[in-house]
């Protein structure tokens, strides 16, 4: 098995771990706190990474060069752009269309990894992708109250659009992430991943922090007030950030996102198995198409 794979399952993992903490907190600290300390809290772990790999492994530490700046500051704004987005959807009656469409997100990180790293995909994992993001927009759409004559009106309305720029932002800042980690050529594939996430992980810190100081004042103090809970979600918002960078060192960004779809499987089954709540046919075959694409995938690499 390529080591990309299993490092991609634990990202997912640890990023329905992060969202489930995240989303404990968001009544307590409201939408800007819980998306600040995602980041306030993780990068103090991410530097801590880098110097164990540089301390305890032997690897040397990167030299920054323009293209690593350019690209991994463009990757931080897109990603805190992208959540912004995101979030601000449910702030529209009708925005589980545009949640859907923000799971295009592998689509359009293929078109960005084309884009800015010139990188191709095999016919076979473009019709994975497909399948993959067709099952995701099924799970999304499962829920949803409205009729099918309302969904199909609804498709190119402002949500549409904005789940569309979100799925664009985050397709973006991995494609930018790839090219920061892999213009840091040289100390090793781990070290090249975590320097990246520590120096990205700290930019968006700093951007959000002065931002919230003349915008949202209350809102960073509720978030350094509340470290002994937002510090979890830093920790495993970390962890699965540090697998997101390295996948994407050693693969193309288009398959790690791809993979990555396997998050959903897993709101799935703690939904099914822990919470008890009752499961539609559409999310059972949203799931099933989500397999399919997966092992199209891995079998076609």
């Amino acid at each position: 098995m390529e080591l990309w794979i299993p490092i991609t399952i634990f990202a997912a993992f640890c990023q329905n771990l992060r969202s489930a903490l995240q989303k404990h907190l968001k009544g307590t600290l409201g939408t800007t706190g819980a998306t600040f300390i995602r980041f306030g809290y993780g990068f103090p772990f991410a530097i801590a990474y880098v110097l164990a790999l540089h301390e305890f492994a032997g690897f040397e530490l990167p030299v920054i060069n323009a293209r690593f700046l350019v690209t991994g500051a463009f990757g931080g704004l897109a990603q805190i752009a992208a959540t912004f987005l995101l979030v601000h959807l449910f702030a529209y009656r009708n925005f589980t269309v545009g949640t859907a469409y923000s799971k295009t997100e592998p689509v359009q990180a293929a078109i960005f990894g084309l884009v800015l790293l010139g990188e191709h995909i095999t016919l076979t994992a473009a019709v994975a992708i497909l399948i993959g993001v067709f099952g995701v927009v099924m799970i999304s759409l499962a829920r949803t109250p409205s009729g099918w004559r309302d969904l199909v009106a609804a498709l190119t309305g402002r949500p549409a659009l904005i789940g569309l720029a979100s799925a664009a932002c985050f397709g973006a800042s991995a494609a930018a992430y790839r090219a920061a980690s892999l213009s840091l050529s040289g100390p090793g594939f781990l070290m090249q991943a975590a320097f990246a996430l520590a120096c990205v992980t700290l930019f968006q810190t700093v951007v959000m922090a002065v931002w919230m100081s003349f915008r949202e004042k209350e809102q960073l103090g509720a978030s350094l007030r509340s470290w002994r809970s937002s510090v979890w979600v830093g920790l495993a918002g970390v962890a699965g950030s540090a697998g997101w960078f390295t996948a994407m060192t050693l693969q193309q960004v288009a398959y790690v996102r791809a993979l990555a779809q396997i998050e959903l499987v897993f709101t799935f089954l703690v939904s099914w198995l822990v919470f008890k709540e009752t499961i539609r046919h559409a999310e059972i075959v949203g799931c099933t198409l989500i397999v399919v694409a997966i092992l199209i995938l891995l079998l076609s690499r």
